[in-house]
């Protein structure tokens, strides 16, 4: 009896592939951690007056809108995430194959990403993914953070139970109507001094990924770590500007606009430094828990697509 033929490798530098792969990782990591992204943004945005506890938080939001309140936004997260990480991952991956492929040109034992060149890929599909996703951004956290009842953020249930907000559509054409184009990039300059959120995230991983790569396979479980442990030091270095990238985001005509630092200033002349940490709790978590998951579900997810695809391409030869 002939011997089955042994499987062949999984390509690694499938760029569509990878893109696919990080846009399905991501809608399935936000679907499970949304509820801490809303309360964080609320927490970013809202007066100090608001603050409250993390379980507190979400009673005061059940109370008042329902289960679905923790869900405010979902849909218009979802389809900014999808974009989000295929633009993000086509780019990175793209920049990452052109390292690669210029280490083997030059001769390079190992053609692997050096920390600098980690940086530089992130960097690149950052910025890409800034400037092309920013305004999908500023309606979710519109819708995330409206306030219904002015008094009822302070004083949870107390009020009526306000009429239907309008959807991601309505909002972004009442955005359109009332502050015009630009207002869809508000927060921009702070969200593209985010992109090394990305750069230490995915430097980190990269490189912890690599030393391990010489010891062991890299599983679903191992890259939920890395990109967990990750994602924990981006996100505490960086979440001053989140904070105020999330205020920028829900500014009006009817408030004075406000550059980056002057967010910055005005944050701590308020409320001291610990304003500029509000609600890292469960943005801490959230991010945490997101990266980590969507890792872990991106390699199972990359390996589906590939196959998917290779099995396209050979029905379309075939025909």
């Amino acid at each position: 009896m002939a011997t089955q033929a042994p499987k062949a490798p999984i390509p690694q530098n499938d760029n569509v592939a990878h893109a696919l792969a990080g846009a399905g990782g991501g809608i399935l990591s936000m679907i499970l951690t949304y509820p801490l992204i809303t309360l964080s943004t609320r927490a970013q945005v809202e007066s100090k007056k608001a603050e409250s506890k993390f379980i507190e938080a979400v009673q005061k939001i059940v109370a008042r809108e329902g289960v679905s309140g923790l869900y405010s936004g979902i849909n218009s997260a979802l389809f900014g995430i999808s974009i989000t990480n295929f633009v993000y991952y086509y780019w990175y991956e793209w920049t990452k194959a052109f390292f690669e492929k210029a280490a083997v040109t030059a001769g390079r034992a190992n053609k692997k990403l050096t920390t600098v060149e980690s940086m530089i890929a992130g960097a690149i599909a950052g910025s890409a993914t800034v400037v092309i996703t920013n305004p999908i951004w500023v309606i979710n956290t519109r819708i995330t953070t409206r306030k219904q009842d002015k008094q009822s953020d302070i004083e949870a249930g107390e009020a009526a139970k306000p009429a239907k907000a309008p959807g991601t559509l309505g909002t972004l054409l009442a955005l359109l109507k009332s502050e015009g184009p630009k207002a869809l990039f508000a927060g921009v300059i702070p969200a593209l001094v985010l992109v090394i959120n990305p750069i230490l995230q995915y430097t980190l991983f990269e490189q912890m990924k690599n030393y391990l790569e010489k010891r062991r396979k890299i599983t679903p479980t191992i890259a939920f770590f890395l990109g967990a442990l990750g994602k924990l030091l981006a996100t505490s270095v960086t979440y001053p500007y989140i904070t105020v990238k999330s205020q920028m985001h829900v500014q009006t005509d009817s408030n004075k606009k406000e550059g980056m630092l002057q967010a910055l200033s005005r944050v701590v002349r308020e409320e001291g430094y610990a304003g500029l940490y509000r609600g890292i709790g469960p943005k801490v978590t959230q991010s945490v828990l997101t990266a980590a998951l969507l890792f872990a579900f991106k390699d199972a997810l990359y390996e589906q697509t590939v196959r998917l695809r290779m099995a396209s391409a050979r029905k379309s030869l075939a025909a």
